[in-house]
């Protein structure tokens, strides 16, 4: 089984909540929400955002997540988190694929997003996904100060 067919991307459930939070708060560039966020996702999900895991399938463990908000015909993506033993597995690339096929479904034509600027890894990723940089907000990001990256991808 290739790594890749190790994951089956799903909708968010109530049970995964504690586990985003766990995924987010071990990872520094996540965005470190409060609780009370990652329960509105759930309270949310399908309607003003998109939220998808990905599950082990040996496991069942939630190895990451992905979550969009929807602003019809644009969607931005929040977050793409993996957890630091799944990195460099495809999971961040399947999660964003599934999301995009969603977005699709629900007419989104662009994804945008925002990025701090010395997160290499991150605009890599996007890059690799074919967004491309659209702008820059200087100094947005504080504890480092950083730039924030804006990119914007097509859907087709």
């Amino acid at each position: 089984m290739t790594e890749e067919a190790r994951f089956r991307i799903r909708p968010l459930e109530g049970p995964d909540v504690d586990r985003l939070a766990e995924i987010a708060a071990g990872l520094e560039q996540a965005p470190q929400w409060p609780r009370s966020v990652y329960d509105s996702l759930l309270e949310n999900a399908g309607r003003e955002r998109i939220v998808l895991v990905a599950e082990d399938h040996g496991s069942g463990f939630v190895a990451g997540f992905v979550v969009a908000r929807l602003i019809p015909p644009e969607a931005e993506l929040e977050s793409i988190a993996v957890a630091g033993e799944f990195q460099r597995r495809g999971v961040a690339r399947e999660l964003f694929s599934a999301l995009a096929g969603v977005l699709g479904r629900t007419g989104v034509g662009e994804i945008m997003l925002e990025v701090r600027a010395g997160s290499g890894a991150a605009l890599g990723l996007y890059r690799s996904l074919g967004f491309t940089e659209e702008g820059r907000r200087r100094g947005y990001y504080a504890d480092p100060v950083e730039d924030a990256v804006l990119m914007r991808l097509p859907l087709k």
